[in-house]
This record gives C-alpha cells, structure tokens and sequence, in this order.
C-alpha cells in the first residue's frame, strides 16, 4: 500500500508541476488560425505580478504587405503599425492561471477577456479568449520560443 501511495504521487508530481510552475514571461510564437504558418513572436513580460505582451516580429505570408496597420482598431491603436504593438495586459496570476486580462486581434481590431495556462511543462502556451463567458470562446496555442 505505501510503495503504490509512493509511486502515484512520483507520477502525480510531475503533472502537477508541469501546469502549476513557471510564468509565461519570455517570447511565444504565434500561427495563423487557418494555415497554421507562423505568423507573429510575442514578447511578454511580467512587473510588479502584471503580466503584458507585444508583437516584436511579424512573419510575412507571400501577398501580405510588410509592416501592416492596425486600420480595424480605435482609440489609440486606429492606424498603428502592428510590430511593436502591445496585444496582451493586465494578466494577473489566478491559482495555475493567468486571468482578469484582455487581449487584441490586430486583424480584426477585436478585444477579448482571456486566460493564459501553461501547458507541457512551459513549452506552450493556451491564450483562451472569450466574449462574456469563457466556455464560449477559443483558444490558440503558442508555442515557446528560445530567449
């Protein structure tokens, strides 16, 4: 009984810690919805436990212009070159979470509430956003690009 007590928590351990530790601070690369070609590295950074996020390089489809505007956004963002645009803010840490954030689509000019979770032990990153309530949204996956 307690060499199984043993091995259950040697593989429960790992689990754990694989979407519990780290932070998503650090560069992700981002894919295209329907290609799933690369098509943008985000920086996010975290201070004073606040986590946002910018685009720092943008990887251009054939046909695509370079250095695109963000026409679809207002406010500030209306007509704003997307690289170097802050797309995530104000994540706070929420338990194994990352919550109470918004992120923007520069290609629709759309903001969401979102979620970030740590997945495979750091090496991906699931970005859920949603209007209203989280069960209705989706999510996209990045993955961790070497600093």
């Amino acid at each position: 009984m307690r060499l199984a007590a043993i091995a259950l928590l040697a593989f429960a351990a790992p689990a754990f810690a694989q979407t519990t530790h780290g932070s998503p601070a650090g560069s992700w690369q981002t894919f295209d919805d329907d290609t799933h070609a690369p098509k943008a590295q985000v920086q996010i950074a975290e201070h004073a436990g606040v986590l946002s996020g910018r685009i720092v390089k943008l990887f251009q489809a054939p046909g695509e212009k370079p250095n695109p505007l963000c026409t679809p956004c207002t406010g500030a963002r209306h007509a704003q070159p997307v690289l170097g645009m802050t797309i995530l803010w104000n994540f706070r840490r929420d338990g194994a979470a990352w919550d109470g954030g918004e992120v923007l689509d520069p290609e629709s000019g759309d903001v969401y509430r979102a979620t970030l979770h740590l997945r495979d032990g750091g090496k991906t990153l699931d970005v859920h956003g949603y209007i209203g309530i989280p069960l209705l949204g989706r999510s996209q996956i990045w993955t961790r690009v070497a600093d």
